[in-house]
């Protein structure tokens, strides 16, 4: 199923036409796009309307989709893998399986989206919003992980390492949380985290 938007209709007939062809979707309007399944590494999204597009299994290994918005994406079993995912919107998108190595997610947006059995590996989630999200059996692996949360994020099954601290957002009121503090608030929340000493993140 191609966009409604007939510009951004052009850029995925000429990806379709082409093996390898990177596509230049920047500011382009995909909605009512179904891109289940395709190969969009070293793609740019950049500021793209991604908002409700299927996009499972999709492949954006090292693509730009920083300031796009993807709202209630879903891109579940997608492969993210050192893609750049800053100041995006993520709200509501379903992220299930997907696979996040070296992902760039600064400034997102990603309130009450679904990671559920996400790999989450040497990523950066620098004051990443992820209040009602769902963490259910993500796998973290030394990831900078300044995160906001609150009570009804789901962090059950979350395994792996982590740089702190999280915000967790209580009503009107707010607190950081690091070391063995953090990893108390997700263990008693039933995940099995451990909080390894910073490093600066790379540039």
């Amino acid at each position: 199923m191609l966009p409604a938007d007939p510009e951004a209709t052009r850029q995925v007939q000429e990806w379709l036409a082409e093996e390898g062809y990177s596509l230049y979707g920047i500011e382009h309007d995909f909605r009512g796009a179904d891109l289940a399944g395709g190969d969009f590494s070293g793609s740019w999204f950049t500021q793209a309307d991604l908002a409700g597009v299927r996009l499972a299994g999709a492949s954006f290994y090292r693509a730009d989709l920083q300031s796009a918005d993807l709202t209630g994406a879903d891109l579940t079993g997608a492969d993210l893998v050192r893609a750049n995912l800053d100041e995006a919107v993520l709200r509501s998108a379903r992220l299930d399986g997907a696979k996040m190595s070296r992902a760039s997610l600064c400034d997102v947006d990603a309130s009450g989206a679904s990671f559920r059995g996400t790999n989450i590996l040497g990523a950066s989630l620098l004051d990443t919003d992820m209040r009602g999200a769902d963490l259910t059996d993500a796998v973290l692996y030394e990831n900078f992980f300044e995160i906001k949360v609150d009570d009804s994020t789901v962090v059950r099954g979350l395994t792996g390492t982590v740089f702190g601290p999280i915000t967790v957002f209580s009503g009107e009121s707010s607190r950081e949380l690091a070391g063995a503090e953090l990893e108390s608030w997700i263990n008693a929340r039933g995940g099995q985290i451990e909080v390894v000493p910073p490093r600066r993140p790379p540039r």
